[in-house]
């Protein structure tokens, strides 16, 4: 078999150690319409000098913050988050070679300016981009659409500290160390003729033993050992609340500090609660350390974020659009979200503040269909007499009032339920149909909550409404899934409240810019190839031109 003749094969002329008689740009390298030019560009409208004012000056020079900001944020752009990631990409691509001017950050200096410059700076930055935004007419606070996740932190998933657990034990020790003060009472006559059986009157009888408290009471016993040396059992004692109960007292008064008012916190970030993921809904598994990310967008634009640590939405609906203001000085007019902020301290606040608000609620999807019409017992479907304040049932018994209850929620909105119950269910034939308990039925019902529903559904059942309702998950719910699952940012780097909180304004500022450049280059394709279109059809007007834009 003849070999085949490579004489008819040529390459491309190959020398790496070719020398050029002027040595090229970074810039001659970068297209014309490349993403990281628009992130310079953009970033060189901003007036930085709220950030500037944050170096104190003197000692060694600084790297200049506008190049550390354009370097961060088209890192995000690039998936990028890692502080040595960024600063290795910053030695050794030519994008950010040239958006730093050759300068080379190390990832010490990196993070440093991340998470201690930006911190009072981030909102600002990403408020300016906003603006732009609505410069540019790609936004125009109309409609808001409004949704939260979750996104794990960084942080140990087995750190958890449990606000109930921590309860439990300090009122266990708080239980050992009055016996055992009762005790040392027991060793002094005198002492025991004084007080009797009660609490040491400096400790406060029948209150709390604090920490201090307790530590007040150990120098006193300390005093009195210096007199009774040989006093056994009163020197054990003092032991055991020196070395035991005072450490672990003071540890759970910490422990309740840092709670707060939640129920749970990690040891590694103690700013972060445990929180049930959206994945770990589909598996079933175990509760992890996150931060609850509440989040406004229109037109697939990012409008206004707030980073939270309660996992329920509910509650965060009034204090997201509160910070929402106080970063636009004003609220968009229209707001658009799901059934997990339907309630009534909401659509309060929403007719307060003069918003149109379509808003479901939780039942909202389910009053639509025909096993809610025909089920008589609840109490959406129980007749009502306005004349008595009655409700009738089906088999034609009245439930009278008997009594308002008051609530107040997390966020200080008070609101209230009127109980009514049925004058006697006994013998009645739909007893199971309609009750399991034994006793006589009772309804609480909410008369304010009840017109807000009904203004929620004339609402959201309007022609607007259903419009509004099948654009919510193409607008909120694509951009948390181009951030967690296109950019893979579904962690943070950072730890701590303030910090996650750049972190995810640095995500947010970076999807806007990746969202506004897109459309920019569309427009452009589209305008070249209508450019292009106008110079055929007049050279040949009878030619058909099928382009693809």
């Amino acid at each position: 078999m003849k070999k085949k003749s490579h004489s008819r094969i040529t390459f491309k002329p190959y020398y790496q150690d070719q020398k050029k008689l002027l040595p090229p740009s970074l810039n001659e390298l970068i297209p014309e319409n490349h993403m990281v030019r628009f992130v310079n560009d953009i970033i060189d409208k901003m007036n930085i000098d709220h950030l500037i004012q944050g170096y104190k000056g003197g000692g060694t020079s600084s790297y200049h913050p506008k190049m550390m900001l354009k370097v961060l944020i088209y890192a995000y752009t690039q998936r990028i988050y890692a502080s040595r990631q960024i600063a290795k990409a910053v030695r050794e691509n030519i994008h950010f070679m040239w958006l730093s001017g050759d300068n080379r950050p190390d990832f010490r200096t990196l993070n440093r300016f991340r998470s201690s410059r930006l911190k009072d700076t981030i909102e600002t930055v990403f408020t300016t981009v906003v603006e732009f935004l609505l410069e540019e007419r790609l936004i125009d606070l109309r409609e808001y659409f409004l949704d939260g996740t979750k996104i794990e932190a960084n942080a140990n998933k087995y750190s958890f500290v449990w606000g109930k657990a921590t309860r439990k034990f300090k009122t266990r020790l708080q239980t050992q160390v009055k016996e055992l003060l009762k005790q040392i009472d027991a060793f002094n006559e005198e002492e025991n003729r004084r007080y009797g059986n009660k609490d040491l009157a400096e400790l406060g009888e029948g209150k709390e033993i604090s920490s201090e408290k307790l530590s007040e009471k150990v120098k006193e016993l300390e005093e009195r050992l210096s007199e009774e040396s040989s006093n056994k059992p009163l020197k054990k004692a003092v032991k055991k609340i020196k070395q035991d109960y005072l450490v672990r007292q003071k540890k759970y008064e910490e422990q309740e500090r840092i709670l707060g008012e939640r129920n749970s916190y990690s040891k590694t970030d103690t700013d972060a609660t445990f929180m049930r993921m959206k994945e770990d809904y589909m598996k079933n598994g175990q509760l992890k350390p996150g931060y609850n990310i509440q989040m406004g967008t229109e037109n697939q634009f990012i409008v206004g974020y707030s980073i939270h640590q309660r996992p329920s939405d509910s509650g965060l609906f009034i204090p997201h659009l509160e910070h929402l203001k106080s970063q636009l000085s004003k609220l968009p007019e229209t707001i658009i979200s799901d059934s997990g902020y339907g309630s009534e301290e909401n659509y309060n606040y929403l007719e307060k503040e003069r918003l149109n608000g379509y808003v479901k609620y939780n039942n909202f999807h389910y009053e639509q269909k025909k096993q809610f019409k025909e089920n008589l017992f609840r109490v959406e479907n129980l007749q009502y007499d306005i004349k008595t304040d009655t409700y009738i049932c089906p088999a034609g018994k009245r439930l009278h009032y008997l009594n308002t209850e008051s609530y107040k929620t997390s966020n200080g909105y008070q609101t209230s339920r009127k109980i009514y119950q049925c004058e006697d269910c006994e013998g009645c034939m739909f007893r199971d149909q309609c009750r399991q308990s034994k006793y006589n039925r009772k309804i609480r019902v909410s008369p304010r909550l009840n017109y807000y529903k009904r203004q929620a559904r004339d609402r959201l059942n309007s022609e607007y409404g259903k419009l509004l309702r099948s654009k919510r998950p193409i607008e909120v719910e694509s951009v948390f899934g181009q951030i967690k699952h296109n950019r893979l940012f579904r962690r943070f780097m950072l730890r701590g409240l303030d910090k996650v909180n750049v972190e995810y304004g640095l995500v947010a500022i970076a999807h806007n810019l990746m969202k506004w450049w897109s459309k920019t280059e569309k427009n452009r394709k589209i305008s070249l190839d209508a450019l292009l279109n106008y110079f055929i059809l007049s050279r040949f007007p009878k030619i058909i031109i099928i382009w693809d834009a």
